[in-house]
């Protein structure tokens, strides 16, 4: 082999000895930094929940909760048309609850940070953090326009 590159002897290691340049290797970039050097861009920006996704779990779980209702009155064998108002009008009470704002939250459902939340609810642990982090907000009595850190500020000001 030329110049110390690749394999002394090709003998035994099951190659031709022919030595390639490795085209899949990246070169680290020189102008690369590890952390953004605004602090601006550091600060916690809050996750803010996609209100059509929350609307449509709520129509879904309305739509079940009918479906249920429809299921166990067909199995009793009562006639359609009471079916169709029965759940009609189960579906206007829960739509009406779920306007008010009240929905079922006493149907086994916690409120709060107590509440377990499936891995794929992002968007409902999203609202629940936000109702729970203005709860603490208004315990704390923290203004709505504070802003993290302006205490330091202010003081640089008065010493200045």
């Amino acid at each position: 082999m030329s110049s110390n590159v690749g394999l002394s002897t090709p003998r035994g290691s099951g190659t031709s000895g022919y030595v390639q340049r490795n085209l899949s290797h990246l070169k680290p970039r020189d102008n690369f930094a590890p952390y953004p050097k605004d602090y601006d861009q550091l600060r916690h920006k809050q996750r803010k929940p996609d209100q059509q996704i929350l609307n449509h779990d709520r129509m879904r779980e309305i739509e079940v909760k009918v479906f249920e209702l429809r299921d166990k009155l067909e199995d009793d064998g009562v006639e359609e048309e009471e079916i169709e108002t029965q759940t009609e009008d189960l579906r206007a009470k829960l739509m009406k609850g779920d306007r008010d704002g009240k929905g079922d939250k006493g149907e086994g459902k916690k409120e709060g940070r107590e509440r377990q939340f499936k891995p794929h609810q992002v968007h409902e642990q999203a609202e629940a953090k936000i109702v729970e982090s203005e709860r603490l907000r208004r315990a704390l009595r923290i203004n709505k326009d504070y802003e993290e850190g302006s205490h330091w500020r202010r003081d640089e000001l008065n010493s200045v």
